[in-house]
């Protein structure tokens, strides 16, 4: 570390202290300074990063530094923060504004371990505990906690916290949210080891119905016993984000999954448990949830055609050669096998998806890949010579390309 002013001093904060007391990896390493001021350390080579706060790479590692600082609320949502940085705010004061114990506490520079609000304890008892009443004052921590659950699977919510996210549900603090920060955070808590349990916190807490609706909806939903044992389409979905995360799919594989059977939440009461034609409403929910959430587009590409062709994935391996080759045409597989690879795993994960099916056999996916590669084994060029020297032109040339697609596909039985 750059020799420091006698009259200030560096502590290590945040997630770098936490994820060594749990001996895990640190990624990241943030850094306080207390005593300092802007000029005081622009005059010894630090860069001023920051925008809303004074922010610092340090000249040497590079690393983030920030002055130590409070905040106050002055308004709604997570903008609406006052930050007050001065020489005399004290590294506790600094700690008193982050969201939960286990990440306020801070390393000083001879190793000591500085823990005011009590997150070491917290991690021996593996539980999420906001640090003071000012948790309330910012929406977000609702999502950054809902994504350390995530992250923590073994790690419980303290009631006093749950209680308080409840409060702040109904105060309309979750409406405030706007949209890059949901996506932000779910999308981090998606690729975390137990997506399953952001999902479960935010239902908890009321945040769900607030941000996602079309997912809130799918709790409390019967499908038909035969194909889910699990029944409730809601526990459908967590045991399919959990089996996303075992096969460690990407980002785009556990959206999509995310939004497969958002369909069947519009399902009429009546029609229980059979959900005809939920794929279709399924399309235009995961588009209406991607836009609101401006979700990138592979994200959002994939969620649609997950929707849409899912259950004719489950469905392909009594299909005829002809519906199969509709089938990988239709996802547009020759021009984009890296989806349709895709589309495919997030429907395995779907199948096995399901109470006490998590290791059942999933033949589709190595079926339909097959057929990819032997379709895509189809010379078109030589074919499309050989018709042309014949005389043939426009839509002859492409029947004859189809008649030979066709002819590379071998019978499923």
């Amino acid at each position: 570390m750059l020799r420091r002013n006698m009259s200030d001093h560096m502590y290590l904060v945040g997630g770098a202290v936490r994820d060594a007391l749990l001996g895990l990896p640190v990624q990241d390493r943030d850094w306080v300074v207390v005593g300092a001021t802007p000029k005081s350390l622009i005059d010894r080579g630090f860069q001023p990063v920051g925008k809303d706060f004074p922010v610092f790479l340090h000249p040497v590692t590079h690393e983030e530094v920030a002055l130590a600082r409070t905040e106050r609320k002055t308004g709604s949502g997570y903008h609406g923060f006052q930050f007050h940085t001065d020489p005399d705010v004290t590294l506790e004061q600094d700690l008193a504004r982050r969201d939960l114990t286990i990440n306020a506490m801070a390393r000083a520079e001879d190793g000591s371990l500085i823990d005011p609000y009590g997150g070491q304890r917290d991690l021996a008892a593996r539980v999420l505990r906001h640090v003071s009443p000012a948790f309330a004052e910012d929406p977000v921590r609702i999502l950054r906690l809902a994504r350390f659950a995530a992250r923590f699977g073994d790690f419980s919510v303290a009631p006093e916290t749950m209680a308080l996210m409840r409060d702040m549900v109904d105060a309309g603090e979750a409406d405030a949210l706007v949209a890059e920060r949901v996506w932000q955070e779910l999308s981090r808590g998606l690729m975390e080891r137990h997506p399953a349990r952001m999902i479960e916190i935010l239902r908890d807490c009321g945040a769900l119905a607030r941000i996602a609706p079309e997912l809130a909806r799918l709790f409390g939903v019967p499908q038909p016993e035969a194909h889910h044992p699990e029944i409730d389409t809601g526990a459908h979905l967590l045991l399919v984000l959990a089996e996303c995360a075992r096969v460690d799919a990407p980002l785009p594989v556990r959206y999509a999954s995310l939004c497969h059977d958002l369909g069947k939440g519009t399902t009429p009461e009546a029609e229980w448990p059979r959900h005809l034609k939920h794929e279709a409403r399924g399309v235009a929910l995961a588009a209406a949830l991607s836009q609101r959430w401006r979700v990138p587009s592979d994200c959002k590409e994939l969620a649609e055609l997950v929707a849409r062709e899912h259950t004719h994935v489950h469905q392909s391996l009594d299909f005829s050669a002809e519906a199969r080759l509709r089938l990988i045409e239709r996802c547009d597989a020759l021009r984009r096998p890296e989806r349709f690879a895709q589309l495919l795993l997030a429907c395995e994960c779907d199948a096995r998806g399901r109470a006490g099916l998590q290791d059942r056999a999933y033949p589709q996916r190595t079926a339909l890949l097959h057929d990819l590669k032997a379709v895509q084994s189809v010379d078109q060029s030589a074919i499309s010579a050989a018709a042309l020297a014949a005389g043939k032109q426009g839509p002859a040339i492409g029947q004859a390309i189809h008649a030979a697609r066709l002819a590379a596909l071998r019978p499923l039985r």
